[in-house]
This record gives C-alpha cells, sequence and structure tokens, in this order.
C-alpha cells in the first residue's frame, strides 16, 4: 500500500478531527503553555490524551457499535492528526511570541 492509497478522504477527515481537537485542547490550556517549566509537560499531557482517545473510539468501533469496525490507519490517521494540530498550535505561538501579541 503506498502513501497515495492511504490517503484517502475518511483518513483527511481523521487527521482533521484529531488536528482540531488537540489544537483547541491545546488553546484552552495555552495559559499554561506560557509557563515555560509547564510546555512539555502540557504538550504530553494532551498528546497522551489524544492517543487514548483515538484508541478508545477505534476500540469501541471494534467491539462496541454493530457494523463498525477499528482500524489501525484509522488510529495512525488520528495520532498524526494531533501531531498535526501540536505543531500547528506550536507554530502559532511561536509566530505570535516574535510578534508580541498576547493570548491570555
Amino acid at each position: 500500500m503506498t502513501f497515495w492509497d492511504w490517503l484517502t478522504p475518511d483518513k483527511l477527515v481523521h487527521l482533521f478531527i484529531f488536528g482540531v481537537f488537540t489544537f483547541l485542547l491545546l488553546w484552552g490550556y495555552r495559559a499554561q503553555y506560557l509557563q515555560p517549566a509547564k510546555r512539555f509537560a502540557l504538550v504530553r499531557n494532551v498528546f497522551g490524551i489524544g492517543l487514548f482517545y483515538s484508541g478508545f473510539t477505534e476500540l469501541m468501533q471494534t467491539y462496541v457499535f454493530v457494523g463498525r469496525y477499528g482500524n489501525v490507519f484509522d488510529l495512525l490517521a488520528n495520532i498524526i492528526g494531533s501531531m498535526l494540530g501540536i505543531g500547528l498550535f506550536m507554530l502559532m505561538m511561536r509566530k505570535n511570541k516574535r510578534g508580541n501579541k498576547s493570548f491570555t
């Protein structure tokens, strides 16, 4: 399976949803992110929440919902989406820090 075979509209939706989920979760805790001592822990915890929620939804589809099934590639798309959300958030924070804009 090539990258282009993997990149279907379904996987793009997974990327988008988990990217937005992670970005908004970080956005809600941006005051803690501005404290240098808490940055790594916050990003690690938010990524852990995204990872847990991603795995949980795929397991629920496999074992609870009738007519649904979990997919490893959906799980990977969710995880990559979370990483993209973290990257976008960090990029925005860095860009706005240079512009001296306050988010608090």
